[in-house]
């Protein structure tokens, strides 16, 4: 295969593992987090420095403890491929929603995180992550009229609970997690 075409398929598969890991820590599903690792990686978190595998039960356990809803999103990335080791610079904003009735405190935060890829056995996974805060703020969110009814949109939820799972049995889809 040509080795630009190659190296934009590995970029690609980078990219799903970034994706894969906010929709682990967002869903609290320690399996799909842990199958962004490779299981002697190592995370560093700043609040948590070890095992990426041990930090998918972390994550996901405090996410529960703390929050009613969490949103990763990946901005922009920026990838290199040498060979089967790869480097990425990805920025993050996290929206964390806290167990809180009124008002509604959230935490917003702009970050990257520098990773370090290896593909194993035909397969990318994070090797080690250090996460760099840019940025933290706290908003309080006042409950006001919404401009359209919200009554009918599916909801959010943690885990199993969450639309996401049934969407994927109804089409015959399997949520991309490795052992």
């Amino acid at each position: 295969m040509d080795t630009t075409v190659q190296v934009l398929l590995d970029k690609q598969a980078i990219q799903e593992v970034l994706y894969r890991y906010c929709r682990g820590v967002d869903r609290c599903d320690a399996d799909i987090v842990r199958s962004a690792y490779h299981p002697d990686s190592t995370d560093d978190h700043g609040y948590w420095k070890g095992n990426g595998h041990d930090f998918a039960r972390f994550v996901t356990a405090r996410l529960l403890a703390a929050n009613s809803q969490t949103t990763h999103s990946v901005t922009n990335t920026l990838i290199e491929v040498s060979g089967d080791h790869a480097w990425s610079e990805a920025y993050v904003m996290v929206t964390l929603v806290r167990r809180s009735d009124d008002p509604v405190v959230v935490d917003v935060m702009g970050a990257r995180y520098l990773d370090r890829h290896e593909r194993r056995a035909g397969e990318w996974r994070i090797a080690h992550r250090l996460v760099v805060l840019d940025w933290t703020r706290v908003e309080t969110w006042v409950p006001r009229q919404a401009p359209i009814a919200l009554d009918d949109f599916a909801l959010g939820q943690r885990r199993e609970a969450d639309p996401l799972y049934a969407w994927i049995r109804a089409h015959g889809h399997v949520v991309d997690q490795q052992p």
